[in-house]
């Protein structure tokens, strides 16, 4: 409607003035305001496409693009990504700005789903980020991974921008990104008539994060790390700091333990008895408290030592017992 009044405006101008001169071009409605288009990052639209030909459906219904409109997208799922394609209506809703406020945006709320890390509400203008729908019976993307700050691949023709999910929308509408979303693919990021009504791809990787969420170039590194994983169909493998660690069980108490008999190893060994610490003692040696026993009643036999010392001291006894006797009797004799 703005560019057919403005067409009919210079259209009078001409007819009044006294001659005419060629009229300049009209810019395309995807290039009004908008600066040229960049690609970001090194992984191609056609190779994040050619991953997402098929589709296994994660939703158990469909979306629509606009209210109104049949309900024929649903939400497709690998084992790395979901992903959907739809159209983009632009979102200018977070922290105001000369290009998304209330005179710009009709619809406009200065509230996101997600915040920054600050506490303040992301920034449409200068954020890229995308909408997922709401809660809902179609689907509910917190069951695959996909929360605030989740990174996302957005392809449209032959163009690739990183952003994060920063915002939720309808539960039964999908397809709507933020104004430097918009900005960034080329396509007219103006809330009150901007966007593009269909081919845009929205790939968000499960279980990603930007860190923080409003830490563009942290979307782009790792946008562009898990992009490389998705196109070869390899799923990222956690580091050794990203295993959860399992709780331990806490160690129970040892109970004291009741004190136990020595057995026959463990008790003592009495290096004075017979053999000493080489030999064990024989079954009839004199036990020190024997010895005792003896030594208090004044008479007893020195113990035996095992080496015969006992028997050569009776030997020698006997010895000069004999040599008494042969004394006397020898005297015996003398006399008679």
């Amino acid at each position: 409607m703005r560019v057919q009044s403005l067409t009919l405006a210079a259209a009078g101008l001409a007819l009044l003035a006294p001659t005419t001169s060629p009229a300049a071009p009209l810019p395309s409605a995807g290039a009004l305001g908008v600066s040229a288009p960049r690609q970001e990052g090194s992984v191609g639209a056609a190779d994040l496409l050619s991953r997402v030909r098929d589709c296994t459906p994660v939703s158990r219904g469909r979306y629509r693009a606009d209210e109104g409109a049949p309900a024929t997208i649903p939400v497709c799922g690998t084992d790395e990504a979901v992903f959907w394609t739809a159209d983009m209506d632009i979102d200018c809703d977070g922290r105001p700005g000369p290009e998304c406020n209330s005179r710009t945006d009709p619809l406009f709320s200065g509230m996101t789903a997600y915040q920054q890390s600050d506490g303040r509400y992301l920034s449409a203008e200068t954020l890229p980020y995308i909408v997922v729908p709401g809660v809902s019976g179609i689907w509910d993307h917190r069951d695959h991974g996909v929360r605030g700050g989740s990174v996302a691949a957005v392809v449209y023709r032959d163009r690739v921008q990183y952003a994060v999910v920063g915002d939720t929308g309808p539960s039964g509408i999908i397809g709507e990104a933020s104004y430097a979303t918009a900005k960034a693919l080329g396509i007219r990021p103006d809330p009150r008539g901007g966007g593009t009504p269909s081919g845009v791809t929205y790939i968000v990787f499960k279980n990603s994060r930007a860190t923080p969420i409003e830490s563009h170039a942290s979307a782009v590194e790792v946008g562009e790390r898990l992009a490389r994983l998705f196109v070869r169909g390899t799923k990222e493998q956690p580091g050794p700091s990203e295993k959860p660690q399992e709780p331990q069980k806490p160690r129970e108490p040892q109970k004291p333990q009741a004190p136990t008999a020595p057995t026959a190893s463990e008790e003592p060994v009495d290096e004075w008895a017979p053999g000493g610490l080489d030999e064990p003692a024989s079954a009839d040696a004199e036990s020190p408290a024997d010895r005792d026993d003896r030594d208090d009643q004044g008479h007893g036999t020195p113990a035996s030592s095992g080496d015969g010392g006992t028997q050569e001291a009776s030997s020698d006894e006997a010895g000069d017992s004999g040599a008494e006797a042969a004394d006397g009797d020898e005297g015996d004799g003398g006399s008679e």
